[in-house]
């Protein structure tokens, strides 16, 4: 049986913050990869004043089961008050590879 796996989507202020928590969040394995997108720009109401910000998006793939851990690592590094931080399931995918993310990623319990 194919363990559950999911990509986390995160916004952050910079490059620098998104590869501070990418190498943190892989190397402590937490997520088997990250992804950075530079040159986001979002739209959003914050404490009622629509703002305008250029972010970086990064992309975490990890098993669906270390999602907690993960998300409270990514919490204690981020610089927002309130980081978006989504877990997206993974319904299907090259098996080899959703079987690499499952086996390099832990599942919370480290």
């Amino acid at each position: 049986m194919q363990t559950a796996t999911c990509l986390v989507y995160v916004t952050t202020p910079d490059a620098d913050m998104a590869r501070t928590i990418a190498t943190w969040i892989v190397e402590e394995g937490l997520a088997t990869c990250a992804n950075i997108l530079p040159g986001m720009e979002s739209v959003y109401k914050w404490q009622g004043v629509v703002e305008r910000a250029t972010e970086v998006v990064l992309i975490l793939k990890c098993r669906a089961d270390g999602f907690d851990a993960l998300s409270a690592r990514v919490r204690a590094l981020h610089s927002y008050d309130l980081p978006c931080i989504i877990a997206l399931p993974i319904m299907a995918g090259l098996p080899d590879y959703l079987a690499w993310l499952a086996a390099e990623s832990s599942g919370g319990g480290n």
